[in-house]
């Protein structure tokens, strides 16, 4: 039997063979470190055994399965600990998620934030008894009498949806029996080091019409120190908090009369003109024409284009003329109709259209968070029409285009590429060829990329940009998806030099991804202490008495004719208190003048940051600035 690892190398075993015995062929210090298998690119218990030739991949947490397995292991460890001290709770669902896990779980008295010391202390004491965690099946039946004895109601339900022949699986650890697909770890006491962070009600299965659950959010790492270095960035992700800073700074605000729909203020709208302006320059500068399409278009539009059958439950409808029509979630239909607008040749192509589109969509109100996940958002697309040999050559634009943005805010960013996904609609042929396109382009950059199968979008594959922020959290933003689809579905025909008519392939793609994203995500990433060019406030000048308000104007208005955005604050307060609140403002610069400065024609600088203040003569001033 040949084992065949990930880096090409082979092994070769005489008889079936454990995923942990093959890690510990490989080296021991891998097989303490191994969480869970990939066999032939399925995820695999550690002691699931290989009984043919097959590709296996060991997983550690440094893997994203890896984690998903020992996360989802600490969740097992939560809900049994709730049981051993609460036995009449009942249990829904503990799954992985981002950095953690939760269960949501239902007791009459829902669980406080009090109880989670307690609740810690129990998983502590399970860690340490060192069970085993071993995985068996039960037929269908028999799985619903099991969780019917253990009175799981939510478990039941759970079982009575699966059908009639399928095997039911469960993971055991002590007397601790959970229904769950797996994969876990091998035992509890590799779970070392965890924090349950938070509570908050739940509905069952998302839905407001069932009961209110109690949901318990937790993390874990096999080491301490990478939990304290965690937990560590979260303390100072809350003092980042995009919208706490967003009203302290004045940017934005949101309303309980329009749930998910911000409303930016002045201060916002000077930060988004300026993004705006930004991507307009640049993307002059590589070819787009930028183009407008409707907010609302009729239901056959969105029914050619596939979001009638594929993404209706997200998409706001309404009627006009007693007709169905949709506000549009993305702006892909529209850039369709304005390539027909007329009949193109093959030397238009590549046809670069970007747009600033205005999209809304239906997302339920518990995943609303600030700027982050909204239901009404400007998504900064364009849609790339070309032919099949331009297609490598124009990804590959596409991602300098990126890297040049992301290298501006100084982001750092890893790449993913994902792969048909079921639903999909197309023949193979063209995903095939789609999605060997993309890996092409990222092989030509030499890029490292992560694959992920079967999550592209339901027309085409896809590369994820994920931007790494100052404290190491990582944002999806940019996004090239390359379609074969709705230029067929919509009929889309340029003239070949033979004057055949041909189909062009299209690139969609983002940069920013929705503008009021990356505004949340800049917040974050510079504490709202944005860089010079991007304040929206770049200077402020605090007279120190009312006498020297005039100097004062005097130097905001040669700072204006300059174009610096300046502010003065000219009220009676002393000097210190009108420091310390710029300086709470974030903004680049506050100029302190008084007598000595009028008379110089100079001013006193305070950069933000800073405690001591810098003496210079306007003029010089007002060079620095311009440089910056």
């Amino acid at each position: 039997m040949i084992i065949t690892l990930k880096d090409g190398n082979t092994l070769e075993f005489d008889q079936k063979v454990s995923v942990l015995d093959i890690a510990k062929t490989i080296s021991e210090g891998l097989a303490r470190q191994a969480l869970v298998g990939e066999v032939d690119g399925a995820i695999a218990d550690l002691r699931d055994e290989v009984s043919d030739d097959a590709q296996v991949n060991i997983l550690t947490f440094n893997d994203k399965a890896g984690k998903k397995a020992f996360w989802h292991s600490a969740s097992h460890l939560l809900a049994h600990a709730v049981k051993r001290l609460y036995p009449e709770t009942k249990l829904a669902i503990g799954p992985a998620i981002d950095n953690g896990f939760y269960y949501d779980l239902d007791r009459a008295t829902p669980f406080s934030v009090e109880e989670l010391a307690l609740i810690e202390g129990e998983m502590k004491k399970i860690a340490s008894e060192n069970l085993e965690i071993t995985r068996f099946e039960l037929p269908r039946e028999a799985a619903i009498e099991l969780m019917k004895e253990k009175s799981e109601d939510y478990k039941v339900e759970l079982i009575q949806d699966l059908p009639e022949d399928a095997k039911i699986s469960f993971y055991q650890q002590g007397d601790f029996v959970d229904l769950c697909a797996g994969p876990h770890i091998v035992r509890t006491k590799d779970i070392k080091a965890f924090k349950l962070t938070s509570v908050a009600g739940a509905y069952w299965r998302g839905s407001e019409d069932n009961k209110m659950l109690t949901r318990i959010y937790g993390t874990a790492f096999p080491k301490a120190k990478d939990l304290k270095e965690y937990l560590d960035m979260i303390e100072e992700a809350k003092k980042r908090d995009h919208r706490k800073l967003g009203k302290e700074l004045e940017l934005f605000t949101m309303y309980d009369e329009g749930p998910g729909f911000p409303v930016f203020l002045n201060k916002g709208i000077i930060l988004k003109d300026i993004l705006i302006k930004y991507w307009k320059e640049i993307h002059k500068k590589n070819g787009y024409e930028e183009v407008s399409t409707p907010i609302i278009l009729n239901k056959s539009l969105w029914e050619t284009s596939g979001h009638w059958d594929h993404y209706r439950d997200n998409m706001y409808t309404t009627q006009i003329d007693d007709e169905d029509f949709a506000v549009k979630p993305m702006n892909c239909p529209g850039g369709m109709l304005a390539f027909k607008t007329k009949q193109h040749s093959y030397r238009d192509l590549p046809l670069r259209m970007g747009e600033l589109g205005l999209v809304h969509r239906h997302e339920m109100s518990g995943a609303l968070h600030g700027l982050m996940r909204v239901r009404s958002f400007t998504q900064d697309d364009a849609h790339i029409f070309m032919t099949r040999s331009q297609v490598t050559e124009e990804i590959i634009n596409v991602i300098n285009l990126i890297d040049e943005v992301y290298a501006k805010f100084g982001f750092s960013y890893h790449v993913e590429l994902s792969t048909k996904p079921e639903g999909s609609i197309g023949v193979q042929e063209d995903w095939d060829m789609a999605e060997a396109s993309l890996k092409e382009a990222l092989d030509q950059k030499g890029m490292a990329y992560i694959l992920n199968e079967g999550d592209g979008a339901f027309y085409g594959p896809k590369i994820d940009f994920h931007l790494r922020d100052c404290i190491g959290r990582t944002w999806q933003c940019g996004t090239i998806q390359l379609d074969f689809q709705l230029p067929q579905r919509f009929e889309l025909e340029y003239i070949e030099h033979d004057n055949s008519k041909q189909r062009p392939i299209m690139l969609h793609r983002v940069v920013y991804g929705s503008i009021e994203r990356f505004i949340g995500i800049l917040i974050e990433h510079f504490a709202g202490a944005f860089p010079y060019w991007l304040a929206p406030v770049q200077v402020k000048v605090l007279p120190i008495s009312p006498e020297f308000d005039d100097y004062a104007k005097e130097v905001m208005a040669k700072l204006d004719e300059q174009g610096v955005r300046v502010e003065g604050d000219l009220r009676n307060e002393r000097i210190g208190y009108k420091i310390r609140e710029g300086g709470m403002e974030k903004i680049p610069f506050l100029l302190i003048v008084g007598e000595n400065e009028r008379n110089a024609g100079s001013v006193s600088i305070r950069p933000f940051g800073q405690q001591k203040n810098d003496e210079m003569s306007l003029v010089d001033f007002i060079e620095k600035v311009k440089e910056l």
